[in-house]
């Protein structure tokens, strides 16, 4: 079954929160992101008000992942999938929604250790156009764009 897109609302915000701790404990097990949930809501706060947005997408069970992009910047602050929702088309539904919503291109951070989601991001598209360093971790981070064939790049000033 593809999964259904829709806005994100504040009900969500538990099930969001239980979802990204555990993608990202599967990912990083040696970061306690339990305690990095005042983080999170703080950045989906912040974010919001700035204009950014969120999508999440979902099965009968309810949320498997979800996208925190602002399209005025043309960046990509957070994206996570389930872990029982790999491989079912959520991360690509999600980051066509952001290509949808940023036409002319997006660039997001990546680990630079987070080989599965290097290799995702490449067969979507991305090339990697700078590095730097998980302001929360200090792990190396590599930077990448997205941009349709023959648009011109446009990275928002991080």
């Amino acid at each position: 079954m593809k999964p259904k897109l829709r806005c994100y609302d504040e009900a969500d915000w538990p099930q969001i929160l239980d979802l990204w701790i555990a993608t990202w404990s599967r990912i990083r097990p040696e970061i306690d992101f339990v305690a990095r949930a005042p983080w999170l809501a703080g950045l989906f706060q912040e974010q919001r008000a700035l204009g950014a947005q969120i999508m999440v997408a979902e099965d009968l069970s309810g949320p498997i992942g979800f996208v925190l992009f602002d399209p005025a910047r043309h960046w990509l602050e957070q994206i996570a999938v389930a872990p029982r929702a790999l491989g079912s088309g959520a991360a690509q539904a999600l980051i066509a929604t952001v290509k949808q919503a940023c036409p002319t291109g997006f660039g997001l951070d990546v680990n630079a250790d987070n080989f599965r989601a290097l290799a995702f991001y490449r067969v979507e598209g991305f090339v990697a156009v700078g590095t730097g360093r998980n302001p929360l971790s200090g792990a190396p981070t590599v930077v990448l764009h997205w941009e349709p064939a023959g648009a011109p790049a446009q990275i928002a000033a991080m």
